[in-house]
């Protein structure tokens, strides 16, 4: 098995960058299965958040994928004009990296929970679309309960410092206090529903809520207590609202400096602060340059961030380790894995030459009681087993280390054993080994 992974975040990219490699949620689906049917691909998956682009892949045989040139393809970029801001990874590095990702140890704000549920989210569309099915199914669901552990045994993310509440600070020193303050969101993202959430529970009197599909905007409307709004009437209604948090998914601004001019004049110069976590940005960075208006986009709010979080390096390590503990595990059980299917045709292979043994000597054995036929197979069976433990053992050993292909040619040889590494055996030994499917 050979698992890859290939990327751009916010630590290697800046946000141009990634609005070039962003893939609105609506695509996703059909980039999976572009994915998925690239050559060398068994299986895929595809991350895309405001932060991240990232894709894994994994293929049989010890094969590799070019993801350079799948990047290359899907976004019509040259990619080794991006190489620079691309990451690669493969085997334990990919396993461990996805690990630090869903543990939140890769994130803008580490120990923030929101990368968990994203990760989830592209994992069912993965799986929906039949592009995970198998081992990297298994890998996905391990990062998971890896997660879980390093939240359940550090304080890596506890008093999280998050990209809503420092938009929630920085709203604060505009306006000096958020009670009675309007806001609206565009779009119906939910990382500015949590920014919403945290700016209202801090003061602020009331929130709108403009998208595309009207129907949504009621919805997240509803769970404020606020009101909707139809898209078109936007720009007639923006400069109601003293905050706007924008995260939209278009592929062009939304927010330039000529509704700005136009708000500031309705409002009478009173300030508005727009926090735009959009990739691609909502807000045209023309727009900051007006008198009165605040722009913050995402990797503004990252700056604001980095300054808080010195103080949990201590619990970040300890997560590392308990990382480095469980890809080691994991990296011995895909091990173990790869010997499985010639154990199990081992094992196959002596049980019908002992049970043809036996039945070709029950006419010399004459009618048997019940404790001579327990004697017989008890007999049978450990010769079988003595004969199976050295060469089992062996395998089992050899799968940690890198002659295990070499051990596993030698034994099939020596026991005259049929080839059947197939897809399905190893499912099936994914299954037997205790592996989550």
């Amino acid at each position: 098995m050979n698992i890859q992974l290939i990327g751009v975040n916010h630590r290697t990219a800046p946000l141009e960058v990634r609005e070039r490699f962003a893939i609105p949620e609506s695509k996703l689906p059909e980039a999976v299965q572009r994915l998925k049917h690239f050559p060398g691909v068994e299986e895929g998956m595809i991350v895309s958040t405001c932060n991240r682009v990232e894709l894994m892949t994994r293929s049989q045989n010890g094969s590799k994928v070019d993801l350079h040139a799948f990047v290359g393809e899907y976004f019509k970029v040259d990619p080794s004009k991006y190489e620079k801001h691309l990451y690669a990874y493969s085997q334990d590095d990919a396993i461990r990296h996805l690990f630090r990702v869903t543990s939140s140890l890769d994130s803008m704000v580490v120990g923030e929970p929101q990368i968990l549920g994203q990760v989830k989210e592209a994992y069912a569309v993965a799986r929906a679309v039949g592009a995970v099915t198998s081992q990297l199914d298994a890998l996905v669901s391990r990062s998971f309960a890896v997660a879980k552990r390093v939240r359940n045994e550090t304080a890596v993310g506890s008093s999280a410092v998050s990209v809503a509440s420092v938009a929630v600070d920085l709203a604060k020193k505009i306006f000096g206090s958020l009670a009675g303050k309007q806001v609206c969101l565009v779009g119906a993202g939910k990382m500015s529903e949590l920014a919403a959430r945290h700016l209202m529970a801090h003061g602020a009197a009331s929130i709108f809520v403009a998208n595309r599909t009207y129907e949504r905007a009621e919805r997240l409307a509803a769970k404020f207590q606020g009101s909707a709004l139809r898209f078109e009437e936007l720009y007639d209604t923006a400069d109601r609202a003293d905050i706007i948090i924008t995260s939209t998914g278009a592929p062009v601004t939304i927010f330039k400096r000529e509704h700005g001019e136009r708000f500031m004049a309705r409002r009478k110069n009173r300030p508005m602060f727009f926090i735009d976590i959009a990739v691609p940005r909502d807000c045209d960075a023309e727009l900051n340059k007006v008198d009165g208006i605040f722009v913050y986009d995402i990797d503004d709010l990252q700056q604001v961030v980095s300054s808080h979080v010195a103080d949990r390096k201590r619990e970040a390590q300890r997560a590392e380790d308990i990382i480095a503990v469980e890809v080691q595990r994991f990296v011995e059980r895909l091990q173990t894995l790869d010997v499985v299917p010639t154990i199990v045709s081992l094992q196959e292979h002596l049980e019908t030459i002992r049970q043809a043994e036996i039945d070709r000597q029950r006419g010399r054995l004459g009618q048997l009681s019940s404790d001579q036929e327990m004697a017989v197979e008890a007999l049978t069976r450990g010769i079988v087993n003595k004969i199976m433990h050295t060469p089992i053992t062996t395998l089992k050993s050899a799968a940690r280390e890198s002659e295990a292909t070499t051990v596993v040619e030698i034994i099939r040889r020596l026991f005259n054993l049929q080839q059947k590494e197939t897809e399905e055996e190893h499912d099936n030994a994914a299954s037997s080994s205790g592996v989550k499917r």
